[in-house]
C-alpha cells in the first residue's frame, strides 16, 4: 500500500518528502499509522531489497485495502495540513490531501556491480585442507634459501602457507626448529599459527621453535639479558597509567587535564618511538606537538627515573641492545638462521631495522604480507617496506599468492577495481575460485538513520530466512558512524556486539559537554553536567566549588551562580551573564533547535573553534555537533532527548559486558577492527566522500600529500574483501545534515 492515516490525515508514499520516511517509519513501531480502510494498525517498510510500503502488522495482507487505497485520489474531507506537527513531522502547508507534493520521493533502489565479468574457475587443486596447496603456495613451500617476499592477497591462504613452510624446512631440509623465529603482530596469530603448527610436527619439535609477535620475542630477549631492568612488575600495562605521567608534564603547562587529548598525545608518542625519532629530532608543527613534545620528554625521564617502562620499549631496547653490542648481535645472527615474519605490510621501522639486524648474516628472510592491506599508518606502520623489499635484496624471490578462496568472484572483481587505482602497490590481481548469483549490491538511504534502518531490517529479514547472527558484519571507518545503527539494533531483538573500548557517542568528550547544556537546562543544579560544563566557558575544573559556595551564598541555582563568578575577565563576565537567562529559552525548544542556539548563542561555536579538534584530525568536534544534530532532529522536547540519551549510554555499557558472552551475534566493528577476519555476509556504512575517504585524506590530497588517499582506498578493499557470499555497500544522500557525494572509491562499481 502507498497510503495511511497518520494523525487523521491521509499520508501518500510518492508525495512525502524523503526526509520524512524514518519519522513515519517511527510512527508505525509506535502505534500511530492506521489503514484508511480497515483502520488497523500499519507499518512502513523501510528496507534495502523492497520499495518502501505500508503494511498490515497484525494480520496477513488485505487485498481489499489495497484496492482501496489504490482508488483514493481524493480524501473523503478536505482537510488542510499544517505545516508542522508537535512530534516533529512536517509537511507542506495548506496542501489538500492526495495533492502531489512539489517535494518528490528520491527513492533509489539498489544497484548491483556494473558490467561484471564472467567467471572463469581456475583449474587448481582444491585448497580445503591443510595438506593441499596451490601451485604458487607449493613454490612458497619448497623456496628455502634466501630472501623471499611473498605476496599474499586477501583470502589466499597465507597462514596455511606460513605453517607448512615452516614444517617443511624442519621435517624435509633437516632445519633445527630451535634456528627458526617465526613473527607474528598479534598474540592471537601466533596461537593460530602453533595450532596449525601442532597437526604438522612433533611436540618436541615445536616447542623449541620461536614463535611469537615482535614483543613477546624482543622482551624474552631484553629481558634475559637486562633482568633487572625489564622486571616485568614494572611494565606500564595500561593506558591511564600512562596519562598519570604526561598530566604531570600537562600541570607543568598549566593545562586543564578536561581540555586536552592525552590519549592522542600518548599515540603521537607511541608513532614517535616506533620511527625512532627521538625528543632531540623533532621539530614542533604546532602548539600542540609542542606540548606533546614536552610531555614526551617528561614521560621518558619520569620512566628512567623510576624504573618503569611500556610495550614501545621493548621493541626501542631490543633495538639499542643489538645496537649497543656487536658480540650479542654475532651470537643471534648465529643462533637464528631462519626468519618468518606475517603481516609484514604492517611493519614499522624500530621492528624492520631489527629484524633486519638479525637476519643481515643468514639473508633467510621470508616476508609475508599485502601492501593492498596496509591500514595502520597511524601507529607508525610503513608499507614502503614491503614496496621496497626487493631493492634491499637485490636477490629475493617474489611469489605472488593470487588465487583468493574466501570471497566470490564479483567480490574479487569490485575489490580488484578499486585497489587498482591506487599508483603505490605492487601490480597484482586476485582470482576466485567460485561465484554465486549475488553480486555486489549498493543501496541509497536518505540519511545515517534511515541507513541504520534499512540494514536492520534486511538484517532480520535474511536471518528469519534461516541465516545466522555470526554470520554478518557491519563494518565503518570510526567508531561515531555505527551511532544509529548502535540505536536501532538496540531496539530490535537481534543479537549483536560491539567492541570493548567503543564509548558510547554521547560520552564523547565534545557530545557530552554540548549534551551539559541540555541538562542543566531541566536541572540547572546538576552538578556533573555543570562540571562538564566548564570547559566550554573556558573555566577551570576548580570553578565548581566556588559556583556551588555561590549558589549557597546566593540562595540560586548552579546555572544562576555562573553571574557571580570571580577573577575571570570581563568578556568572559558579559558572556555568562548573557548566557544564564537562555538555559530558561533551550528547554522550550526542539532539541535540534536548542542545539542550534547553544551553538550561535551561547559560545559553543567558538569552544569548537578552539578546541574542538586538537591532536585529532581524524575526530573533529564540528563533525560530533553535526552528527548530535542528526540524532536529535527526530525529538520533540529536550527531556525525550536527553532520556533517550541516557538510555543509549546504558545500552552500550550493558552490550560491552553482553558481548563477552555472545557465541552468535551480528558484528560491529571498525576496519581496522575487522583485518583478518572474514563473514558470510558484510555491510559497508557510509560509503561517502568524508566517510570513506575520510575528510583529513581529502584535505591531504588536495594540499599534494596522496598517501593518506592511498590508504583510505586501501580500508575499502580491506572491508570488502572481509566478505565471502554477499556484499552491500551504503551511499546515503545526506551525512551529517549535508548532501553527501558517493565515495570516489566505488563510483564506477554501480
Amino acid at each position: 500500500m502507498d497510503k495511511a492515516s497518520y494523525n487523521n490525515k491521509i499520508l501518500q508514499l510518492d508525495s512525502l518528502p524523503r526526509e520524512q520516511y524514518q519519522i513515519i517509519y517511527e510512527a508505525g513501531t509506535t502505534g500511530k499509522l492506521s489503514c484508511i480502510h480497515c483502520g488497523e494498525q500499519i507499518k512502513l517498510y523501510l528496507g534495502i531489497q523492497q520499495k518502501p510500503f505500508f503494511f498490515h502488522s497484525s494480520k496477513a495482507f488485505n487485498n481489499d485495502c489495497e484496492e482501496y487505497c489504490n482508488s483514493l485520489s481524493t480524501p473523503p474531507t478536505e482537510k488542510n495540513i499544517q505545516e508542522e506537527e508537535h512530534n516533529g513531522f512536517r509537511i507542506p502547508k495548506s496542501r489538500p490531501i492526495g495533492q502531489t507534493s512539489t517535494v518528490q520521493s528520491a527513492w533509489k533502489k539498489v544497484t548491483f556491480l556494473r558490467s561484471p565479468k564472467p567467471f572463469e574457475k581456475q583449474s587448481l587443486p582444491p585448497v580445503t585442507t591443510t595438506d593441499s596447496l596451490d601451485p604458487s603456495q607449493q613454490k612458497a613451500v619448497s623456496t628455502v634459501d634466501g630472501p623471499l617476499l611473498l605476496l599474499a592477497g586477501a583470502g589466499s591462504g597465507k597462514t596455511r602457507v606460513l605453517t607448512r613452510r615452516t614444517a617443511s624446512l624442519i621435517t624435509e631440509h633437516g632445519v633445527d626448529p630451535s634456528t627458526i623465529m617465526l613473527v607474528t603482530f598479534t598474540a592471537k596469530a601466533a596461537q593460530e599459527m602453533k595450532e596449525r603448527l601442532r597437526s604438522l610436527l612433533a611436540p618436541g619439535r615445536l616447542s623449541r621453535l620461536v614463535v611469537g609477535t615482535f614483543h613477546s620475542i624482543f622482551y624474552k630477549m631484553i629481558a634475559y639479558h637486562e633482568p633487572n631492568r625489564w622486571q616485568s612488575t614494572n611494565l606500564l600495562k595500561f593506558d591511564w597509567q600512562k596519562e598519570q605521567m604526561i598530566k604531570e608534564a600537562g600541570r607543568k603547562l598549566d593545562i586543564d587535564e578536561r581540555d586536552f587529548a592525552f590519549d592522542q598525545a600518548l599515540q603521537q608518542i607511541g608513532l614517535w618511538k616506533n620511527t625512532l625519532t627521538l625528543p632531540e629530532d623533532i621539530k614542533p608543527k604546532d602548539l600542540w606537538e609542542e606540548r606533546v613534545l614536552f610531555m614526551y620528554k617528561h614521560y621518558e625521564d619520569e620512566k628512567a627515573k623510576r624504573g618503569f617502562f611500556d610495550f614501545d620499549d621493548m621493541l626501542v631496547g631490543c633495538y639499542q641492545l643489538l645496537k649497543n653490542q656487536p658480540d650479542l648481535l654475532t651470537r643471534y645472527q648465529q643462533k637464528f638462521q631462519y626468519f618468518l615474519i606475517d603481516e609484514f605490510q604492517d611493519i614499522n621501522k624500530i621492528q624492520y631495522e631489527i629484524m633486519k639486524m638479525l637476519a643481515s648474516k643468514s639473508r633467510n628472510i621470508c616476508v609475508v604480507g599485502d601492501d593492498d592491506q596496509a591500514i595502520y599508518a597511524f601507529r607508525g606502520s610503513d608499507p614502503s617496506f614491503i614496496l621496497n623489499f626487493n631493492k634491499e635484496y637485490q636477490d629475493a624471490k617474489t611469489i605472488m599468492l593470487s588465487e583468493n578462496y574466501r570471497s566470490t568472484h564479483s567480490i574479487v572483481q569490485s575489490a580488484n577495481t578499486v585497489i587498482s587505482r591506487n599508483a603505490q602497490r605492487h601490480q597484482k590481481e586476485m582470482n576466485a575460485q567460485f561465484d554465486n548469483a549475488l553480486l555486489p549490491a549498493f543501496f541509497f538511504p536518505h540519511d545515517e538513520e534511515e541507513e541504520a534502518t534499512m540494514i536492520v531490517t534486511d538484517l532480520k529479514e535474511r536471518i528469519e530466512q534461516g541465516a545466522s547472527p555470526s554470520d554478518f558484519a557491519i563494518l565503518y571507518r570510526t567508531h561515531t558512524s555505527s551511532r544509529a545503527l548502535f540505536e536501532r539494533l538496540a531496539g530490535s531483538n537481534l543479537p549483536f556486539t560491539v567492541e570493548q573500548d567503543a564509548e558510547s557517542f554521547y560520552k564523547r568528550k565534545i557530545v557530552k559537554t554540548l549534551i551539559a547544556y541540555l541538562r542543566l537546562s531541566i536541572d540547572p543544579n546538576h552538578s556533573n553536567a555543570m562540571g562538564d560544563l566548564l570547559v566550554a566557558l573556558f573555566l577551570k575544573k576548580n570553578t565548581l566549588n566556588d559556583l556551588k559556595a555561590s549558589s549557597i551564598l546566593e540562595d540560586c541555582s548552579l546555572v544562576e551562580a555562573l553571574k557571580y563568578v570571580k577573577n575571570i575577565q570581563a568578556f568572559q563576565e558579559r558572556k555568562l551573564k548573557k548566557i544564564v537567562p537562555l538555559f530558561k529559552t533551550i528547554v522550550k525548544l526542539k532539541p535540534i533547535q536548542a542545539i542550534e542556539m547553544i551553538e550561535k548563542e551561547m559560545g559553543f561555536e567558538d569552544f569548537i573553534k578552539k578546541r574542538g579538534n586538537e591532536g585529532n584530525v581524524i575526530e573533529k568536534g564540528s563533525d560530533d555537533v553535526r552528527d548530535l544534530k542528526v540524532a536529535a532532529k527526530k525529538f520533540s522536547t529536550v527531556q525525550d532527548f536527553l532520556d533517550h540519551i541516557d538510555h543509549m549510554i546504558a545500552m552500550n555499557d550493558e552490550m560491552k559486558k553482553l558481548s563477552k558472552h555472545y557465541t552468535n551475534a551480528i558484528q560491529l566493528s571498525t576496519i581496522h577492527r575487522s583485518k583478518g577476519l572474514e563473514y558470510k555476509h558484510v555491510y559497508i556504512l557510509s560509503a561517502v566522500d568524508g566517510s570513506l575517504p575520510h575528510d583529513f585524506a581529502l584535505d591531504s590530497s588536495r594540499n599534494g600529500e596522496t598517501a593518506p588517499l592511498e590508504e583510505e582506498r586501501r580500508l575499502m578493499y580491506v572491508a570488502m574483501t572481509r566478505a565471502q557470499q554477499t556484499l552491500h555497500i551504503s551511499v546515503p544522500e545526506t551525512r551529517r545534515g549535508k548532501t553527501a557525494q558517493p565515495s570516489r572509491f566505488i563510483r564506477s562499481l554501480y
